[in-house]
This record gives structure tokens, C-alpha cells and sequence, in this order.
């Protein structure tokens, strides 16, 4: 019996709660409407109070109210955990009011959004571009904030998720090899490239032993007459990993392709030079 009852209050209170809000987005008093949805706000209803802010906040400008209309809106989509449109309206809000009263923290969640939407590596990284310009932006405005270091973090982070993918992406084109063209020389420029713009990044040794290895296995699938040429390409490349990387964890195996490459390129020449 006392279930039932709970059961009855709680759909009671369910409805009635339902039919408040009902009146509520009929209604065309437009502060009672702004008050309903700071409340929804604390309660933690944001589908409610963003319902309500996404009409409000276009008649809300040039009001006292304008302002926190427009923050409120972003702020119910980043808790809902809709992150794209929370950085467009935190973006929207601080274009608006870039000395506003919540700007700082406008543009740090701008950029945090897109940074927890960022996807993994292998899929397009559009979001994870635009967290970086924001993070950017955040420093370089508000370089003393608490925020600042937790800014320079998820930038660094971000920006070894571009790392990564760049190498995956040389990666791939070494296991393709010569599959309908030279992917070796793809993977070469892929991890060169990747080299130039990540300088600091964590994967600089296996760019730098993705190139070795690439240049290894050309030179392999190259013609007599090529490979001399190509296997001291090897040599070249193997010196700038032992310079760079002294105590490389892939010493042994790129010593392995140096020794290689150097017997034949002292046994190729004359062979070469047959074709």
C-alpha cells in the first residue's frame, strides 16, 4: 500500500511539474520566463532552461539581463554536455561582451568544450583545431589566471593527439610500400613534416625511426641500379637517429639496417653498373 502511494505522489509531482512547465513556455511574460529558467538552471534541468534561454536571450538585448542570458545559455549546454554548441555560444558571448563579466571564463570553456569533444587520433580532428586556437587565444589574453596553466596543459595534450595522428599516418603509408605508387617516400615527408612541427613531441623517435625504416625497405624493393644510391640514403639516415638519439630504444634494429646497408653498398656497385 505505501509503494502505491509513493508510486502516486511521485507521478503527481511528475505532472505537476510537467504542467508548470507547460504554462511556462506558453506564457508570454518574458522575466517570469528568465526567473523559470534560472531556476531550471540550479535545479539542473538544462534541456528546460535552454528551451526557454534559446528564445529569451534575442529579446533579452540591450537589457539589464542580456549579458547573463547569453552565459547562462552556454553554461546549459556545457553541463548538458553538448559541447559544440556550448563553445559557439561562449564564443557568441564573448565576442559580444569581451569585458564582460564572465569573459575569462567564457573563453576557457570555449575552448575546454571542444577539448572533451575532442575525437581519437585516427578520425577528423576539426574540434580539436578549433580547442587549440581557443586555448591560444585564452593565453595569450589571460596569461596570469588560474586557468593559464590548465590551458597550457590541454594544449600540449591537444597537440600530441595531432602528433599521433601524423604518425599513424606515416606509419601507414610505410605499410602500404609501393602499393600503386611510392608510398615510402610519403611516409619519409609525412614523418619530416611531423618532425618540423612538433619539435617537442614525445614521437620524434619513432618519426625518426619510421624514416630509417622506410628508407631501408626502398632501398630493398629498389632496382640493382637504384639501390647504391638508396642504401646510402640508409646510411645518412641511420647517423641522424644515433645522433639524435643516442640510447634510442631502437638502437639494435636500426644498427641491424646500417650493417645491411653498408655490405651492400660496398658489394652493389658493380652489380649496378651491369644493368
Amino acid at each position: 500500500m505505501r509503494i502505491k502511494l509513493c508510486h502516486f505522489l511521485l507521478l503527481a509531482l511528475v505532472l505537476s511539474s510537467c504542467n508548470e512547465y507547460n504554462k511556462i513556455l506558453k506564457s508570454t511574460d518574458r522575466d517570469l520566463k528568465y526567473s523559470y529558467a534560472k531556476k531550471y538552471f540550479e535545479e539542473g534541468k538544462y534541456n528546460r532552461s535552454i528551451t526557454l534561454l534559446e528564445e529569451l536571450v534575442t529579446f533579452m538585448k540591450g537589457t539589464a539581463q542580456a549579458e547573463e542570458s547569453l552565459y547562462l545559455l552556454a553554461q546549459s549546454h556545457y553541463n548538458s554536455k553538448d559541447y559544440y554548441s556550448a563553445t559557439q555560444w561562449f564564443t557568441s558571448y564573448y565576442n559580444t561582451y569581451p569585458k564582460g563579466e564572465y569573459a575569462e571564463p567564457a573563453l576557457f570553456y570555449s575552448a575546454y568544450g571542444m577539448y572533451l569533444d575532442s575525437p581519437e587520433p585516427r578520425l577528423d580532428q576539426t574540434k580539436t583545431y578549433t580547442a587549440i586556437a581557443e586555448f591560444q587565444k585564452y593565453i595569450e589574453r589571460y596569461p596570469q589566471t588560474e586557468r593559464a596553466e590548465q590551458a597550457k596543459n590541454y594544449l600540449f595534450e591537444l597537440q600530441e593527439k595531432l602528433a599521433y595522428k601524423e604518425l599513424l599516418a606515416a606509419q601507414l603509408y610505410l605499410n602500404l610500400g609501393n602499393y600503386m605508387g611510392n608510398n615510402y617516400e610519403s611516409a619519409v615527408i609525412t614523418a619530416q613534416e611531423a618532425m618540423k612541427s612538433y619539435p617537442f613531441s614525445k614521437y620524434l623517435e619513432e618519426y625518426q625511426m619510421t624514416i630509417l625504416r622506410a628508407r631501408f625497405e626502398y632501398a630493398q624493393n629498389s632496382t640493382l641500379r637504384a639501390q647504391p644510391e638508396r642504401y646510402r640514403l640508409v646510411v645518412d639516415e641511420y647517423f641522424n637517429y644515433k645522433n639524435s638519439f643516442p640510447e634510442g630504444k631502437y638502437t639494435a634494429e636500426a644498427d641491424r639496417y646500417y650493417h645491411e646497408a653498408q655490405q651492400r653498398i660496398d658489394v652493389l656497385p658493380a652489380s649496378g653498373s651491369m644493368k
